[in-house]
């Protein structure tokens, strides 16, 4: 029997579970993420609490978080941009790797990008290392295609990011009859 995967939208309450995993991910893949692990061990725990708050109620940012069987797994973040394309992305996703064969990945940028949508986003965009071939599979295996846009990494300027978007699905009046 496999196991069961849900996806929640962060609680008010989780800034301890957000800290857990957003930990975890900086401890197993610290190159991909935008802080480092230093950055997140000493940050207090009211930082985690205030971005839990705010993520559990924003119209403009939220995460995330994958269960397997009740305990948490991993997670995404949505956000719209604050410029005036308000573009909708995608980003800091993780998945512990004992359960990564589940497609909980998956299930998290889907249901994300349902957020998104739900927002009024007809676009969702993800900056994925050119370097990280894993990463830019399981992007285009989502649907996600290039823009042609490209910057470099913040953190490793020698390391180049591109921009992938995906398209949301509009709903015709047609196939809603």
């Amino acid at each position: 029997m496999s196991p069961s995967l849900t996806v929640r939208r962060i609680a008010a309450d989780q800034g301890a579970v957000f800290r857990e995993l957003r930990t975890a991910s900086l401890r197993e893949a610290p190159y991909a993420f935008g802080a480092t692990l230093e950055d997140a061990l000493s940050a207090d725990a009211a930082s985690f609490d205030a971005v839990a708050a705010e993520h559990a109620v924003s119209l403009s940012i939220s995460t995330f978080i994958l269960y397997t069987e009740g305990h948490p797994a991993g997670l995404v973040e949505a956000h719209f941009e604050e410029a005036p394309e308000r573009r909708a992305f995608v980003c800091e996703l993780w998945v512990a790797p004992a359960v990564r064969h589940l497609r909980g990945g998956e299930l998290l940028v889907d249901t994300a990008s349902g957020w998104l949508a739900n927002e009024g986003a007809t676009e969702i965009y993800a900056w994925v290392a050119d370097s990280n071939r894993n990463a830019m599979r399981f992007y285009e295996a989502l649907g996600f295609g290039p823009t042609g846009e490209h910057r470099r990494v913040a953190r490793a300027p020698e390391q180049v990011e591109s921009l992938l978007v995906r398209h949301v699905p509009s709903t015709s009046p047609a196939l809603d009859q």
